[in-house]
């Protein structure tokens, strides 16, 4: 087996150097014949494909693809395309992994393929999310790290011609979210079945919230609300609604938890600033979901009425 690494990354020069290094340390342990690292750069701005050229060789497996700012979408697309591997591994730019990790995900499909004889599923590692720059790996798995996503691209593992099959990532995904989730539903049709494999753990860094970030975190939303109706229009379903909270019972869940809006980012700030000063930025993120969740959800309602769905 040779294991092509697919990143995207966009202006992340700092973290992504744990991510390569992390990936240069690998253990194949003979469970697989080699590796690359393919990261496709989609147009930063702070530097990082003229740094990965000088740190050439410094990581010997990563070769570097650019491409115009796109998105994630085009930039795994074009990933894959320069690929050389029989079996892609996706992961985002932000996440530093353990040393088995891409003998764990290799050994796991080789059992899966042997006992359908066929190669229709992919392997789904863990994700540990952390705030820990200096340590990610040093994070322990909390019970918010559970998903229970159908194929995520922050740690999964596929046969290159069941993916290619599957018709790769959809480039009419442009802002932020669900183009992965939506190759889920296409794989989940083709009856390509999800492995789990919780011994291939990724540790997923973002930076512990601050109140600067919160204009960026409202603005998310409206995107994940406008790349939702793109989603549902491709798959008019049930499933499908309910995975991006096109229902009246999650429109009403998130009225009733933010008591009609009283909770709000503006509102929740004083008590968010004294979490955050206090050392619980990840309650006062959690805290901050209520309202995020309620002008997600109203925003999709507000596009989907004037795009005349119901």
């Amino acid at each position: 087996m040779f294991v092509s690494v697919v990143i995207p990354t966009y202006n992340r020069r700092p973290i992504l150097e744990k991510c390569l290094s992390a990936l240069e340390d690998q253990q194949l342990a003979g469970a697989l014949q080699d590796y690359e690292v393919v990261v496709v750069d989609d147009g930063s701005t702070d530097g990082t494909p003229s740094w990965l050229r000088e740190q050439s060789q410094r990581f010997p497996h990563v070769r570097l693809i650019e491409q115009e700012h796109g998105g994630p979408a085009e930039g795994r697309n074009r990933g894959v395309d320069h690929a050389r591997g029989d079996v892609i591994v996706f992961i985002d730019s932000d996440l530093v992994v353990t040393e088995t990790f891409l003998a764990t995900h290799a050994r796991a499909l080789q059992q899966c393929w042997q006992r359908r004889g066929n190669r229709l599923c992919f392997t789904y590692g863990a994700v540990i999310n952390t705030a820990n720059f200096e340590a990610p790996c040093s994070e322990r798995h909390k019970l918010r790290d559970l998903s229970w996503a159908y194929f995520a691209t922050g740690n999964v593992a596929i046969d290159r011609q069941v993916l290619e099959r599957s018709g790769l990532f959809d480039t009419g995904f442009r802002l932020y979210g669900w183009e992965d989730l939506e190759l889920g539903e296409r794989l989940r049709r083709m009856g390509v079945e999800l492995v789990k494999c919780p011994d291939a753990v990724g540790y997923h860094w973002h930076p512990a919230l601050s109140l600067d970030q919160i204009p960026r975190l409202v603005e998310v939303e409206g995107e994940r609300a406008r790349m939702g109706l793109v989603f549902y229009r491709k798959h008019p379903t049930r499933r499908v609604r309910l995975i991006i909270q096109f229902t009246w019972f999650h429109r009403i869940l998130w009225e009733v938890l933010t008591l009609g809006g009283l909770i709000n980012p503006s509102s929740l700030r004083p008590l968010l600033r004294w979490l955050i000063r206090h050392g619980y930025p990840g309650t006062a993120m959690e805290l901050l979901r209520l309202p995020l969740n309620r002008i997600g959800v109203r925003a999709l309602f507000r596009e989907a009425r004037a795009a005349g769905l119901r």
